[in-house]
This record gives C-alpha cells, structure tokens and sequence, in this order.
C-alpha cells in the first residue's frame, strides 16, 4: 500500500535509534529518545501559498514531538507539515 500526502505534507521513515548500553544495562524501547532524524518518502504537492522544497531521498531533521505515527505494512512511519522540518541534511 502507497500513502500520498496531500498539500504541504511529508511521509517520513524516521532512522532508527542507536543501540547504546550503559554498564550492560539494556535500555527498554520505551525508553529510548525518539530519533529525530529521518528520510522523505513522499511529499504533498504544497499549497498556493508554500512550494514543496524537501523532496524524496532526503535526510531531514525534524522537532522532537513533530508529526503524527501511523504505521503501514508493519512500518512506522511519520506524517507531518513540511513546516515541522527544520533542516535537510546535505
């Protein structure tokens, strides 16, 4: 299944979080910072008002509590605002 974003909004795989253990204390996922980085997998066409200027294939940095997960196939993926994005890593 495909998922198109409309308007000004971006479909996003985010990175998955770094295994880091402490002392060989394992780290439950719940607990894990969520990433904050990810790779567009699709963008709405954007709005009269904003131009789409992320586009498939980049790394983008996104807030902390940006977006809404939805998750397809077995994937967790993000919706969000292009706003949302902070930068596009080059």
């Amino acid at each position: 299944m495909k998922i198109k974003p409309l308007a000004d909004r971006v479909l996003i795989k985010p990175t998955p979080a770094e295994e880091t253990t402490v002392s060989g204390i394992i780290i439950p996922d719940s607990a894990k910072e969520k990433p904050l980085r990810g790779t567009v997998l699709a963008t709405g066409d954007g709005t009269k008002d904003e131009k789409m200027v992320v586009k498939e294939g980049d790394t983008v940095l996104y807030g902390k509590y940006a977006g809404t997960e939805v998750e397809l196939d077995g994937e967790k993926l993000l919706i969000m605002r292009q706003s949302d994005i902070l930068g596009i890593f080059e």
